[in-house]
């Protein structure tokens, strides 16, 4: 069962996994990231979401910034001390771990992707295909969701709308691009070793088609 979403945002930042200092976005927005927008509205362990077609419906423009961040995080160790003992060391001094980067990230985003849900077999009795799909356009429709969908950093918020056959349609941007490999997803097969998913990113006519999971197409 199929779903689409109209995406708008004034920035976002989709990581290139090889820069690793400074962040540099992808052209477009990775199926991760989309994946993770239908999942700040509707997730459920029952069900996996696959992302089935990108959309680009604005020109892909550019913009450095230079912002502040930490250097460090807070040791899991010193969380599971605390949750132990009942008090623990869980604070970060910012003045101490500040350090500024610079970005190249993607402003004036507009997309429309396209998606669908598989049951998983965590499924109980009760779940069915019609239910989650009912469950989801009513929040879709209604703006709903369990977190702010953002566009590749928390920090760029997004938009959504749902699309159906009543919605009026923008054409997508006409410009064929080949983007090379693009992160796909996460393999989380291992949680204690998770590994990087990537296909071949082709964009024709503003619409790019992602590939199933589990084609030859996706590689590790």
């Amino acid at each position: 069962m199929a779903f689409c979403l109209d995406i708008k945002g004034d920035y976002a930042c989709f990581t290139r996994p090889e820069m690793k200092v400074e962040r540099v976005s992808y052209d477009v927005i990775t199926p991760s990231s989309a994946r993770s927008i239908f999942e700040s509205i509707l997730w459920k362990p029952a069900i996996f979401w696959q992302i089935t077609k990108i959309e680009v419906l604005n020109p892909i423009c550019w913009m450095n910034i230079r912002r502040n961040e930490v250097s460090s995080v807070i040791p899991a160790k010193n969380v599971q001390t605390a949750m132990k003992n009942g008090k623990g060391n869980l604070g970060l001094i910012v003045e101490e771990n500040r350090q500024q980067r610079a970005g190249l990230i993607l402003k004036d985003v507009h997309y429309r992707i396209h998606g669908k849900f598989l049951m998983t077999e965590k499924a109980g009795p009760r779940d069915n295909l019609g239910k989650f799909a009912e469950m989801f356009t009513h929040r879709a429709k209604k703006g709903q969701c369990i977190n702010q969908p953002f566009l590749g950093c928390r920090e760029f918020a997004c938009s959504f709308e749902f699309c159906d056959e009543t919605s009026s349609v923008i054409e997508p941007i006409n410009e064929d691009r080949d983007f090379g490999y693009m992160l796909y997803d996460m393999d989380f097969s291992d949680p204690k070793n998770p590994q990087p998913m990537f296909f071949r990113a082709k964009m024709q006519k503003g619409i790019i088609n992602v590939p199933e999971r589990n084609s030859g197409e996706v590689i590790a």
